[in-house]
């Protein structure tokens, strides 16, 4: 059974720039210590990734924030984070969009046919990492997939808790 790790959009502008809350402030020693005790097989950090023409897309003209902008601190990881990723070997996934197909599609390739066990943890519950959870559902439906409720949180405490329900929904196992 191979297990997989992956962190979800730990970036500062989630955490305390831009589309921070008090909710992803308090979440960060707990996803810094789940990374630095994670012994599996493969561990994956996304990045939620945009660029100087953000307002013209259709996710800036939805949310007219500008955030995680390549090349800016708010596009950086959490110093926390970092700092538990130090001599770890993870995978950096760049997305522009909510979920990353990226991730299940090398799964396939590196472990074909193989039993996984895969959990997610980071910002924002309700888009981001409901979205790659089931990204993942999809992907391997068999899987025992976890979300770590106490690793993430979400744009208000409701829509969290909106999310945690969709996963639970989807048969992902909230702990």
């Amino acid at each position: 059974m191979k297990k997989v790790l992956i962190v979800v959009d730990m970036q500062n502008d989630f955490v305390d720039g831009a589309l921070g809350t008090p909710e992803a402030v308090a979440i960060v020693g707990n996803v810094a210590k789940k990374i630095r005790e994670f012994d599996g097989d493969e561990l994956f950090v996304t990045y939620d990734t945009h660029y100087d023409n953000y307002l013209s897309t259709l996710e800036g003209q939805k949310l007219p924030v500008p955030h995680c902008i390549d090349g800016t601190y708010g596009h950086d990881l959490n110093p926390e984070i970092k700092a538990a990723l130090s001599g770890k070997d993870y995978k950096e996934v760049i997305k522009a969009g909510f979920g990353s197909f990226s991730i299940s599609r090398g799964l396939k390739d590196r472990y074909p046919g193989e039993e996984m066990e895969i959990e997610l943890i980071g910002l924002c519950t309700d888009i981001c990492v409901v979205s790659n959870a089931l990204i993942m559902r999809a992907g391997y439906p068999n899987a025992k997939i976890t979300v770590d409720s106490a690793c993430c949180a979400g744009v208000t405490r409701e829509r969290h808790e909106a999310a945690l329900e969709t996963m639970r929904s989807c048969q992902i196992d909230v702990i």
